[in-house]
């Protein structure tokens, strides 16, 4: 029996969209917000759309989904990966403006979200297809095309948690890993191939 993937239901993600490419690629997929769900599930998903603030306070809005994630993720190692926003959430805190106290991550991986400076020729928020170029030996990161859409990234303080990067006017962090933990800042579910791809690889990762 396939194990049950988790995809999180906190009122600030693409779930449908998500939804359809883990199923795609074989996911027994459950939408929830239930955190004792998210507790017996094999595998994790968080995504996020918008405001990084807003996510976190939504987030936390959803009664014992943080302690969960934290018991299960953080404690247990059960496989994780967080999409756009909700990769962002991985990390402490984020410069986007939003309502002073709501600007905490969760704070697995030390350092920030930082807001993308545009330059000549360089538009932000950075959308569209653009390379990922793998930085270690992840198994679920490969080189290709992937769509972005975002306007602040991660800066993270330990160089060894960047699995990938693009170029936008510079290096820009594409995707992050720690040990269990996956986060990419493209969409998988508007990556075509490519995207199914990686949710492919997610769904057989073992680190």
């Amino acid at each position: 029996m396939a194990e049950t993937v988790a995809l999180i239901d906190y009122g600030a993600g693409n779930l449908h969209s998500v939804e359809n490419a883990l199923r795609a690629v074989g996911a027994d997929v459950l939408v929830t917000d239930d955190p004792r769900e998210v507790a017996r599930a094999g595998r994790i998903v968080l995504p996020g759309v918008g405001a990084f603030g807003a996510c976190a306070s939504g987030l936390r809005a959803v009664s014992g989904m943080e302690q969960a994630l934290i018991r299960t993720v953080w404690e247990d190692g059960v496989p994780f990966l967080g999409i756009c926003v909700g990769m962002q959430l991985l990390f402490d805190t984020s410069e986007e403006p939003y309502r002073a106290g709501d600007e905490a991550g969760l704070g697995w991986m030390d350092g920030r979200i930082a807001a993308l400076r545009p330059s000549p020729g360089v538009k932000v928020p950075h959308m569209g297809w653009n390379t990922v170029q793998p930085t270690q030996g992840n198994s679920s990161v490969e080189p290709g095309e992937a769509y972005f859409l975002h306007g602040y990234a991660a800066d993270p303080a330990n160089e060894n948690d960047v699995a990938a990067v693009t170029d936008h006017g510079g290096r820009v962090v594409a995707a992050v890993s720690h040990r269990n933990i996956l986060g990419v800042q493209f969409h998988p579910e508007k990556s075509q191939r490519y995207g199914l791809d990686l949710l492919s690889r997610f769904l057989r990762w073992n680190p």
